[in-house]
């Protein structure tokens, strides 16, 4: 005879019940035929498998063996065929403030952990972030601060900074002071201002502050928040002048400057929840937040020029 699966069923019942009786009414057969195929697989194998007494039987030595060699073809029989399941894909939930940085951050994640599913959420005040991630509605988020008022928390959430830059303002192309290298932000001080709400950070607050120990107050203040290109559409207009992210790509008729003396900074920080963001998935972001800030510098001549004076970027 040769061995076949079934045969070796019938040993695993046998060693699992400890009778023939018992294996024979689980695997739907007669005591007799039970009794026939075990000795038959004995004298194949030259030697009994099991030792008989009154409260049923119990394995060899060798029988043992030939048992445990039984179930291990018999698990990998099953197995044939079957491909493991993918391991499900978890969701880092991100919120993101108003961050050019976001979108290649956002790419490069998902392209070094594809086993993460990235689901961002936009939210303008940076208050707001520290509180959804304070409820454990998000996971990790790129929000923004000043120099002298750093984001608070709880021991809940902790925070890393991604990169601190200066603040630049963006001039109607026909603007008079459209050709100076560096805007006095005290020479503004006639000009109507577009300036975004409160971020809960300390956003306009550092803005009227700057104006302030410049000598001014500003007359006019539209306050906005919407879409970059609309803003940048009023200001080639010529309906104001606003503070901008230095890496912003002006439209044609806007020209971005710098401030002289830097008079106002942001900075991007990456906040997260340490019980469920591990410190690879943060040196992760942390990586892709500084390589998509980089790449964002090397598109913008103005922030390079300045820079190449007065500022050290790495990689620029």
């Amino acid at each position: 005879m040769e061995l076949e699966l079934r045969h070796l069923r019938v040993l695993c019942a046998i060693a699992d019940a400890g009778s023939v009786g018992r294996a024979a009414a689980q695997l739907g057969y007669s005591q007799p035929a039970v009794s026939t195929q075990l000795g038959r697989i004995e004298r194949h194998l030259g030697e009994p498998l099991f030792e008989r007494g009154t409260g049923g039987v119990r394995p060899t030595r060798y029988g043992a063996e030939v048992v445990a060699q039984a179930r291990d073809v018999l698990a990998r029989a099953a197995a044939i065929g079957h491909r493991p399941a993918p391991p499900a894909r978890r969701t880092l939930r991100v919120a993101a403030t108003n961050s050019p940085v976001l979108s290649g951050t956002v790419s490069r994640v998902r392209a070094r952990l594809p086993e993460l599913s990235v689901a961002v959420s936009s939210v303008y005040s940076s208050s707001r972030i520290v509180e959804l991630l304070e409820q454990g509605a998000v996971d990790a988020a790129i929000a923004a601060d000043y120099p002298g008022m750093e984001l608070r928390h709880s021991g809940a959430v902790r925070h890393r900074g991604i990169v601190t830059e200066p603040t630049f303002v963006a001039l109607p192309s026909r603007h008079r002071l459209r050709q100076c290298a560096q805007v006095q932000l005290a020479d503004l001080a006639e000009d109507p201002w577009f300036v975004t709400p409160d971020d809960g950070a300390g956003w306009p607050g550092v803005f009227h502050d700057a104006c302030a120990a410049a000598g001014f107050a500003p007359v006019t203040v539209h306050e906005f928040l919407g879409d970059q290109t609309q803003l940048q559409t009023m200001i080639a207009d010529g309906l104001g002048v606003s503070l901008v992210q230095p890496t912003l790509r002006p439209i044609p008729h806007v020209v971005v400057k710098p401030l002289a003396g830097s008079p106002l900074w942001c900075r991007y920080v990456l906040a997260w929840r340490p019980d469920t963001v591990g410190d690879a998935v943060v040196e992760t972001m942390l990586e892709s937040a500084t390589a998509a800030y980089r790449d964002l510098v090397a598109q913008a001549p103005h922030l390079r020029t300045w820079a190449s004076r007065t500022w050290s970027v790495a990689g620029a």
